[in-house]
């Protein structure tokens, strides 16, 4: 038992090699292993001080300083986060997936606490909110940012930024999908590779936000409200004959907008299972047709008042699920795109809801007990590093399983009359082990 906990301890060591790079002082680069071992290993509280008695005994100054209060600029090692993500599940067919996850909190001085609508518990709660950027591939995602969202009454407080240590760049009042956008901008220019961005309708909602990706010339599925108006992907803007005054000087559509949900009240729907889930394959009813979206300059319209004119033409997309709940969503993938692509495209957005239960629940992302910015900062990335050491013994167990079922398969066929052959089964990563947190827990025990 003792020599497997060192033989994941010593992997952890050389894993971490790129991003102990990026520290530089050597105190630094001591504690960092120890954190973020202290994070993956045995104990239910993963806050300093009771990591610092499992791992580090007589280091707890030197630990919390290191989380808390060090001198020393987090950037290189989000870089380096980047980078390795991109090496574990970058690639053309993997997805961004934009979302926020609360942390519920007690008392109001905690950075960005406050009481605010919290996603995970559905309803309004004491909390601090992250938006988070998850970068997946199959069933394997690996986190790449969670940055603090700062409510009102913190951006129009500059004393109480002050006293919490926000930095200057994060002061000035920002929405969360404007937070997003900055978020994706450092991920595109540190070479990250993705083929969509996936969002829920809290982001899909916004027209700046959905207008910002097409400029950045990205694909994008994103959830929207019923409600969100549409147009006919045929509607046409014409000259509105005058009945009296001076002639019109801008074109209007030929038919108004409606909401989503009436534009697939008549369209076909069809059963499609997109993935096969604990219990068995997951199914819902869709359908999607092609609109443009009514998020065009306002115009008014006769005695309609002011409407949005028709923007950009995408793929309007709704979901009947078994339980009777229905989604609507919107993407911009090419009109040639079938149901059955668009319907797992925008069901892949699950993946980061399982990230932020991992990384609470095993790693302890909600346990850090500091009110600065920088620490909750320094604390969110050290248990993103961890999540992505455990993602990368994931995908190393499933090379070596996929290595050896070959090899026997090619053993047994060698064995058998070439006239009765049978085809191989490959390991992808939607038959990939669970995240190995568990095993490695059991093993430090």
């Amino acid at each position: 038992m003792a020599g497997r906990t060192l033989d994941w301890r010593g992997e952890l060591g050389r894993w971490l090699k790129p991003f102990l790079n990026r520290l530089g002082h050597k105190a630094r680069r001591q504690m960092c292993p120890l954190y973020v071992s202290g994070l993956i290993g045995p104990g239910d509280r993963k806050s300093v001080q009771p990591m610092a008695a499992r791992v580090a005994r007589g280091d707890y100054d030197q630990l919390h300083h290191f989380i808390a209060s060090g001198v020393w600029d987090a950037g290189p090692v989000e870089s380096e986060l980047l980078i390795q993500a991109d090496r574990l599940v970058g690639g053309s067919d993997a997805v961004l997936v934009i979302d926020d996850t609360a942390i519920p909190k007690k008392g109001t001085h905690s950075v960005g606490v406050a009481a605010q609508y919290a996603s995970a518990l559905g309803k309004t709660a004491n909390c601090q909110t992250l938006v988070s950027l998850t970068l997946a591939r199959g069933e394997v995602p690996v986190m790449l940012t969670l940055r603090l969202f700062l409510p009102e009454s913190w951006t129009s407080d500059r004393a109480r930024l002050k006293r919490a240590g926000v930095p200057a760049e994060y002061r000035t009042a920002r929405t969360k999908p404007e937070l997003a956008l900055v978020e994706i901008d450092r991920t595109i220019a540190a070479g990250v590779r993705f083929g969509c961005v996936l969002t829920d309708a809290g982001y899909g909602i916004s027209a700046p936000f959905r207008q910002a990706l097409t400029a950045r010339k990205l694909t994008w599925a994103v959830g929207i409200p019923r409600h969100l108006k549409v147009y006919p992907a045929d509607v046409k803007l014409i000259w509105p004959v005058a009945k009296r005054g001076r002639p019109r000087k801008r074109h209007v559509p030929d038919v108004l907008s409606m909401p989503a949900q009436d534009m697939l009240a008549d369209a076909k729907w069809r059963a499609i299972s997109w993935r096969t889930g604990t219990k068995g394959k997951l199914r819902a009813h869709f359908a999607a047709v092609r609109v443009r979206v009514a998020d065009g300059p306002p115009q008014r319209i006769g005695d309609k008042g002011q409407q949005h004119l028709p923007g950009e033409e995408a793929w309007l997309i709704g979901e009947h699920r078994m339980s009777g709940e229905k989604k609507y969503y919107l993407a911009n993938l090419p009109a040639k795109t079938d149901l059955r692509t668009l319907a797992a495209t925008i069901k892949a957005r699950w993946i980061c809801e399982q990230a932020h239960q991992q990384l609470k629940e095993e790693l302890g992302l909600d346990h850090f007990e500091g009110r600065s910015w920088q620490g909750l900062h320094r604390h969110a990335l050290m248990t993103m590093i961890a999540y992505a050491f455990l993602q990368c013994r994931r995908l190393e167990t499933a090379r070596r399983e996929k290595k050896n079922q070959r090899a026997a398969t090619s053993t047994d066929l060698a064995r058998r009359a070439p006239s009765h052959p049978r085809s191989l089964r490959s390991a992808t990563t939607a038959t990939m082990p669970a995240l190995p947190q568990m095993a490695l827990q059991r093993a430090s025990a």
